[in-house]
């Protein structure tokens, strides 16, 4: 048997406990652990989601990286086409870990409607588009299938439909100018056939989607000419080695980009929430640990009789020591299962209900994603024990200072 945990157990299901002084000191200690768990699962959660939605959201619209032409167009319109004749497509057989690449292209245009217009990019897709990476964000009507003749379904966004008073099933008119902008500007009739809603704005107020045939015709480019790829990686932790390799497994006369590098300004505030989620992680760290040192504190205190009795026994300082810790291991638990019921209990009601909404504008979603997985959970809990259980190893020192023969006469 082992004594320090048999004495250890005594003591926590002792009936005495609930009148003594130790009572409410304890409840705060675990009261700590708990509030402490639920705050670092919610800001990991949450962080991890963020991250997570808003990386998804920016490839969906461009890919992991972009294969273009070198030219000084800082704009999204596809100015100069390239070839669809390229040894990496349709399948990007000498790089590993890309999952789908597609050709496209972009234009700009005006659309005009009875009661007011607007400036959109016409992004071209063609058979090859992956609609898997939009289907999530279809609230109304369907996809559109350019798999066989050209037709005239674009997809719209929800902002772009409210603001020119369009839904599902309505046509528009768009305008093109032409190159070099002589002439009267090229008139395409579209109908809507979706409609979608990303929460990224800055996509939502400009892209409607249709047939890249639209574009091709509208520059005067062959069937065989596009204005750029997107390509897909299956693990998004690789973009910065994938995007090297495929660089080096391009023509010299087109460029890679990945959309980190296209979009630094939004990844680089993504970062931030590392450090957010760390600060908070410590805080919520250093608050449990303290409040459980002063719970350790209290109890060694309250039973400094035992502890000199023990001692005139024969107990040595660290048998003694590992009651007291096994005690505290007690009270640490109790307040991870409490702190994981609540903070795991918020996630999910999070995650189905989407009660916590936020702007569109700020965030670039529209309800607070949240990601949920055991092993950071898991990995919390132990982070919280080991700390906890190493930086109690110092108060529990006390111990040892105690006399047995003043000990026992303390009153």
């Amino acid at each position: 048997m082992n004594l320090e945990y048999f004495i250890a157990r005594r003591l926590i299901t002792a009936d005495g406990r609930k009148s003594n002084i130790s009572a409410p000191i304890i409840k705060i200690a675990i009261a700590a652990i708990a509030i402490g768990m639920v705050m670092m699962i919610v800001s990991v959660a949450t962080g991890l989601g963020l991250q997570q939605k808003i990386r998804e959201k920016v490839s969906a619209f461009n890919g992991h990286i972009i294969i273009s032409n070198y030219d000084e167009n800082t704009s999204d319109v596809s100015v100069k086409p390239i070839s669809i004749n390229q040894e990496f497509y349709p399948k990007f057989k000498n790089v590993s870990g890309i999952r789908h690449v597609q050709a496209v292209a972009s234009k700009a245009g005006i659309i005009r409607t009875d009661t007011a217009y607007d400036f959109v990019i016409l992004k071209g897709v063609g058979k090859d588009y992956d609609w898997s990476n939009l289907k999530e964000y279809l609230i109304s009507g369907k996809l559109p299938d350019f798999s066989g003749a050209l037709n005239n379904d674009i997809l719209i966004s929800e902002y772009l439909a409210k603001r020119l008073n369009l839904k599902t099933g309505d046509t528009f008119s768009t305008y093109f100018m032409k190159d070099g902008g002589n002439g009267l500007p090229n008139l395409r009739v579209f109908h809507i056939s979706g409609v979608y809603n990303s929460g990224f704005q800055e996509f939502d107020s400009s892209y409607i989607i249709g047939d890249i045939r639209h574009i091709q015709r509208l520059n005067k480019w062959r069937p065989d000419e596009i204005g750029q790829f997107e390509v897909f990686l299956a693990d998004f932790s690789q973009i910065e080695t994938k995007g090297d390799e495929v660089y080096k497994q391009t023509p010299s006369t087109l460029n890679t980009k990945t959309i980190v590098q296209k979009y630094y300004y939004i990844f680089e505030w993504l970062k931030l929430f590392d450090f957010n989620i760390f600060v908070i992680l410590m805080v919520m760290i250093v608050v449990s640990t303290i409040n459980m040192v002063v719970a350790l504190l209290v109890l060694i205190l309250e039973r400094t009789q035992m502890i000199g009795i023990l001692k005139a026994l024969g107990a040595a300082n660290w048998s003694v020591r590992k009651i007291f810790l096994y005690n505290a291991f007690y009270l640490i638990l109790r307040g991870l299962f409490w702190g994981n019921v609540i903070g795991i209990g918020m996630i999910l009601v999070q995650q189905h209900f989407g009660i916590i909404e936020l702007d569109p504008a700020s965030y670039y979603v529209t309800q607070a994603p949240v990601y949920l997985n055991w092993d950071y959970i898991v990995l919390l809990n132990l982070g919280t024990i080991l700390i906890c259980l190493v930086v109690l190893l110092i108060p529990s020192y006390i111990i040892t200072r105690i006399s047995p023969v003043k000990a026992i006469r303390f009153d």
